[in-house]
């Protein structure tokens, strides 16, 4: 298993952070970030978050230092020049109709070979920017890779983009970074929802602390 992602993908990861995402964050909507220093440097890491607008990747993935895979529509990856940009950035493909079999197989993949990967727990977008619903296959894929558990609140982002909004409302955002929580000892469901559970918590107390 490896420590970390490519060289190629983690320099056109700063690249990227440094020149958009960065001065985006904190000129355009004044972005606070907490708990950084909770973020493991190296190996397979599960990043969890709640999720409430299409910045919140690039957001998530600034805010922990390292480049963060997510998963991405299979069409996208059929296009050929994207199709290597994507891929290079840690994007894998799933299909539409079966993601929670090929999300699976995806991301136990990219934690091999060193990538941090980001699961919204709720599985999409949420208008409150709170986890209802959650999934189980954050923790799955911790006990299977027995990768750790890191919990991010994104707070503001459901603001970004509102009903007849046509450019990005500069609104305050601020994300905060919980403690790694330790994965589960076996896959047994009672187990996953426990640990899930567990990361929902940790998520909704960062974000009850508001800006």
């Amino acid at each position: 298993m490896r420590e970390r992602e490519p060289l190629i993908s983690l320099a056109l990861y700063h690249l990227f952070k440094w020149s958009v995402v960065s001065p985006m964050l904190h000129l355009y909507f004044r972005g606070r970030i907490e708990g950084a220093e909770n973020v493991p440097r190296l190996g397979p890491l599960i990043v969890v978050a709640n999720h409430a607008s299409d910045f919140d990747p690039p957001i998530v993935s600034n805010c922990v230092r390292r480049p963060v895979s997510f998963m991405a529509k299979e069409e996208l990856f059929k296009v050929p020049v994207l199709s290597q940009a994507i891929r290079l950035y840690g994007a894998y493909p799933v299909k539409r109709g079966s993601a929670d079999r090929s999300a699976i197989r995806a991301a136990l993949a990219q934690l091999e070979a060193g990538w941090a990967v980001g699961v919204f727990l709720e599985g999409t977008r949420t208008a409150d920017a709170r986890i209802s619903a959650p999934k189980l296959g954050a923790a799955l894929l911790a006990a299977k890779s027995q990768a750790p558990l890191l919990p991010v609140s994104i707070w503001g982002t459901q603001g970004i983009i509102t009903k007849g909004s046509k450019l990005p409302r500069p609104v305050p955002i601020t994300v905060r970074i919980g403690e790694p929580i330790s994965p589960p000892a076996s896959t047994d469901r009672d187990v996953l929802e426990a640990i899930t559970q567990q990361c929902v918590v940790a998520i909704h107390t960062l974000h009850d602390l508001g800006r």
